[in-house]
């Protein structure tokens, strides 16, 4: 069973359908016995980050988040979801984060014949033992959909990069804990693939 962290952000739905999809059951919950009941958990989300990090707050999830990865069981986080992990986002200044990983969120930065939000496909650059895109071609495309992007400090986590605009760190991986900037539940095979990775985890 994955739990797919129920806290009012857009886009759990379509999350919860690839998991079916794949053969999977996945539960939409808030309920801490649930979550860390789960084999894994997944954190998705479309939103802004000030507004995430207060639901999270007033839904007590943070905590719960900090037991799973503290546990060892496999976590996701999806697009906001892989934000969150981070202390500050450049989004909602002064709004505190998770912190789980160390790094910070920017804006991606104005450049001429590009636009901000960057919606649409980008091939990845991926590193080769990354446990996610195992199967996965290098350059295959994803789905993106976001105005910010991380720039990590342990470029041992980086699995995946993109360039828009500005050198984007498109996924992560330390120990139990994945994240993608993009979304697999929107990025056809390749998404389909990476999540089932995440499930075979």
């Amino acid at each position: 069973m994955i739990a797919i962290l129920d806290y009012d952000a857009g886009n759990i739905k379509s999350v919860e359908k690839a998991v079916a999809y794949l053969g999977e059951e996945g539960i939409i919950t808030r309920d801490k016995d649930i979550i860390l009941s789960s084999d894994k958990v997944i954190l998705p989300g479309v939103g802004s980050f000030g507004d995430a990090m207060n639901k999270l707050s007033e839904y007590k999830l943070c905590d719960v988040i900090y037991d799973v990865v503290d546990s060892g069981k496999p976590f996701l986080g999806i697009c906001l979801g892989l934000q969150l992990l981070y202390k500050e986002s450049e989004e909602s200044p002064g709004a505190a984060g998770l912190g789980i990983l160390e790094g910070r969120i920017k804006r991606i930065p104005d450049k001429e014949g590009l636009k901000v939000p960057h919606i649409g496909w980008n091939s990845l650059d991926i590193r080769k033992d990354a446990k996610l895109f195992k199967g996965v071609p290098d350059n295959a495309y994803v789905y993106f959909v976001h105005s910010y992007y991380l720039e990590a400090d342990n470029l041992e986590d980086v699995v995946a990069t993109t360039e828009y605009s500005a050198h984007i760190h498109a996924s992560v991986e330390h120990e139990n804990v994945f994240a993608c900037q993009f979304h697999p539940e929107k990025s056809s095979e390749v998404g389909l693939k990476i999540l089932k990775n995440f499930i075979d985890l």
